[in-house]
């Protein structure tokens, strides 16, 4: 089973508008090509602009059934296709970093919060999520656990490691900043501990502090009947604006799970009381 990914590294309109109609035609595009999942940049609603005024962002800020998202939800249905639409979304006491995963029915399966938000920097206005969750995903061939985590959350090894312990194979990861050597390398790390593929999408360059880069670790560091290890790194996008499309071999990544050490087969938790206490 073949799960075909695509990540819409694409640069943001001046409006709402803008964002609907240049990611419904992105979204189009990315079938067109093959796709299963469609997986927009983080908080592609408002091209993640967060005024530090509390009324300007509750502009911004919209409902998860709102129409912005409703749309996504009833595209998805349209086009057969899994979309991951990202928004600032309306919450109480103060906006979220949120995604909204539609299966290929414009059903949601999936609706997550950022739970580490950067409090130390422009996301000390939003409230972080509560948890993580994974969905059983019809892509129509099958189905494929997915999750996600967005941006910081991967600095974090407990995001992956919870995705994993419930069951997550695909990690969508959607992201807002430069995308050098030290995160991607935690990226790669998440997919080699977990043993699950993790697909993030960046902004290209032209928005600020953001260089493309979207990449899809597929979580596979050898394989039986190759010697030695094997890269990771299924897609890595240059900085440019477009749509990259990645084909994960699920059956591949399944048969190595089964077989091999990382993931969660030889932890220790009775040893790991600290790690839920405060500091």
């Amino acid at each position: 089973m073949i799960l075909r990914i695509a990540l819409l590294q694409l640069l943001p309109g001046r409006d709402l508008d803008e964002q609907m109609e240049k990611g419904r035609a992105s979204c189009v595009k990315a079938k067109e090509m093959g796709a299963d999942i469609a997986l927009f940049p983080e908080m592609w609603s408002d091209g993640y602009a967060l005024p530090q005024d509390a009324s300007r962002l509750e502009a911004l800020a919209i409902g998860a059934d709102s129409d912005f998202v409703r749309a996504f939800g009833k595209l998805a249905g349209e086009l057969q296709m899994a979309i991951g639409i990202t928004f600032l979304e309306k919450h109480e006491p103060k906006p979220r970093n949120s995604l909204i995963l539609f299966d290929r029915n414009g059903a949601a399966r999936l609706h997550y919060a950022k739970v580490h938000i950067c409090a130390f920097d422009d996301e000390k206005v939003l409230s972080p999520g509560d948890g993580f969750s994974v969905t059983e995903l019809d892509v129509g061939r099958g189905t494929v656990a997915v999750g996600a985590m967005i941006c910081f959350d991967r600095e974090f090894p407990e995001s992956a490691r919870i995705l994993m312990l419930k069951g997550a194979e695909v990690i969508l990861a959607p992201n807002a900043c430069p995308m050098e050597i030290n995160r991607l390398s935690a990226l790669r790390t998440r997919a080699y501990e977990n043993m699950l593929a993790v697909a993030t999408c960046n902004y290209p360059a032209g928005q600020p502090d953001c260089n493309g880069h979207s990449t899809v670790f597929d979580g596979i560091a050898w394989l039986s009947d190759e010697p030695g290890v094997r890269d990771m790194c299924i897609l890595e996008a240059p900085e440019e604006e477009d749509i990259y499309l990645a084909e994960l071999d699920l059956d591949r990544l399944r048969e190595y799970r089964a077989c091999e050490v990382m993931g969660g087969k030889y932890r220790r938790p009775e040893t790991y009381g600290l790690l839920t206490e405060e500091v």
